[in-house]
Formats: C-alpha cells, sequence, structure tokens
C-alpha cells in the first residue's frame, strides 16, 4: 500500500476551506450554546468526552475518511473554543494574555513537529507521530483563533461583524501571498488556518448573538443546527465524489 493511500488529511481545495470555516462556526455556536443552557463544567466535560471520542476514531482510521476527519475538525472546535474560554471566564485571564500564551504554545507544536519531522507540510501525515504533530497544531489553532476572536470582538469593540470582515481580509492575505508573492505555501496554509477559527467564530456570534450586542438574534441553537446541516451536505457530497486529491511531492518548510 503506497503512503499516498495511508493519507490522514485531506486535499487543500476550495471545498476544505469551505468546510473548515463551517466546522469553526458551528463549534461557537455550540459551544456557547452548551455553555449557557447546561451547568458550565458538565459542558466542557461533555465537550472533552465527545473529543477524545472523535479523536480515537480519527487515530484509528487507515487513511483519510471525510467523515471522520471532520467528525475530529468539528469535535476540536468545540471543545478547543470551551477551554479557551474557561481561561477567561471562570480564571479572569485576558484575552490578550490568552492569545499570547496559545500563541506561544502554537510556537513549540510547530517547532518540536520542525525539529523531530523536519517539515511542517500536512501533505506528509502519513505516519501516527506526525499525525499527532499535527491534531496538536490544530487544537492550538482553535484555543488561539478563538482568543484573537474575542480580543478583536470585546477587547478592541470591533464587533462581531467588523472582526469577522477584518478577519476574512487576514484569512485571504496569506493565500494571494503565495500566488503572487511566492509565500512559501506551508507558511501561507498554516496562516490562513490559524485565520479561519476567528473568522468563522464573529461570524456564527453575529448571527447568533442578540441585537444589544450587535448581532442578529437568531440563537446560538438555530445557527448551529443550520451549519450542521451545510456541513453534513459537503462532506456527504466529498465522501461520494471525493475531493480532488492528485498525487504529489509532500512539501518542505
Amino acid at each position: 500500500m503506497s503512503s499516498r493511500a495511508l493519507s490522514k488529511v485531506p486535499a487543500i481545495t476550495v471545498y476544505f476551506w469551505i468546510i473548515k470555516i463551517l466546522t469553526t462556526a458551528m463549534g461557537e455556536a455550540t459551544s456557547d450554546y452548551m455553555v449557557h443552557r447546561l451547568n458550565p463544567y458538565l459542558a466542557v466535560g461533555l465537550g472533552f468526552v465527545a473529543f477524545v471520542a472523535a479523536m480515537a476514531l480519527q487515530f484509528k482510521a487507515p487513511r483519510y475518511v471525510p467523515w471522520v476527519y471532520w467528525l475530529a475538525v468539528l469535535m476540536v472546535a468545540v471543545f478547543g473554543t470551551m477551554a479557551a474560554d474557561v481561561l477567561h471566564v471562570e480564571f479572569g485571564v485576558p484575552y490578550v494574555v490568552s492569545s499570547l500564551v496559545f500563541a506561544v504554545g502554537l510556537a513549540v507544536v510547530f517547532g518540536a513537529w520542525y525539529r523531530s519531522e523536519g517539515t511542517l507540510s500536512i501533505h506528509s501525515i502519513y505516519t501516527r507521530r506526525r499525525e499527532t504533530f499535527y491534531w496538536a497544531a490544530v487544537l492550538a489553532t482553535f484555543a488561539m483563533g478563538t482568543a484573537l476572536g474575542d480580543l478583536a470582538a470585546y477587547t478592541l469593540h470591533l464587533g462581531f461583524l467588523t472582526a469577522g470582515l477584518v478577519f476574512a481580509v487576514a484569512f485571504v492575505i496569506p493565500g494571494l501571498a503565495y500566488r503572487y508573492l511566492g509565500l512559501n505555501a506551508v507558511v501561507a496554509f498554516w496562516a490562513s488556518y490559524v485565520m479561519t477559527r476567528p473568522l468563522g467564530a464573529s461570524f456564527a456570534d453575529w448571527m447568533g448573538k442578540g441585537h444589544g450586542v450587535g448581532g442578529l438574534n437568531w440563537g446560538d441553537a438555530s445557527v448551529s443546527a443550520v451549519l450542521l446541516v451545510l456541513i453534513a451536505a459537503f462532506v456527504t457530497f466529498l465522501s461520494l465524489v471525493g475531493d480532488g486529491r492528485r498525487p504529489r511531492q509532500p512539501a518542505a518548510l
């Protein structure tokens, strides 16, 4: 069996970015709904159990399976949001501090990954160790992105919609720099990846939160349900027709 057949992550296509942003938005809406409807500690506990179960399925899978992979990403989104919010809500850590802490954590993960494997390319996720580094980086990006989103919306008083538009621009810039300015592909990917978290969450909050805080007042539960339907539709589509994966050599940083 070739290493290509054993790849544990999807091809980076427009569908990847669409589903990624949808999962971050759903993670925000679902986390907020659970924390406000349930005991916060119970909600975090349930989120952790779901996260562990989803990651177990992902690590057990012998190759990339769309529904397994995106379930894992979704559970990282839900639990990662809860974990980041706990620092501020329960321990009073300012968003600027938590943003810096998670940024350092992400840098540590990237440093250890590159020192061990010599690359940060997701096209090289063929071994258990690389997959472990990959998911550690994904979890760190979610925590950091959550803190950045809250920092922009609350501390900097941008509001949900304005913050979402700012992060949309920040998400697009690395791709443009890669295409027109020769930015390294791996750097461009991870820079955009980090931005998907505050981008999706900002728009989820804008749709779900009340008019008093600048939202559309659709409700977290309604937003979460609609996003779940959209995610399921895209993942089903990819499961049926494939994601356009083409063999390629792993890119090096």
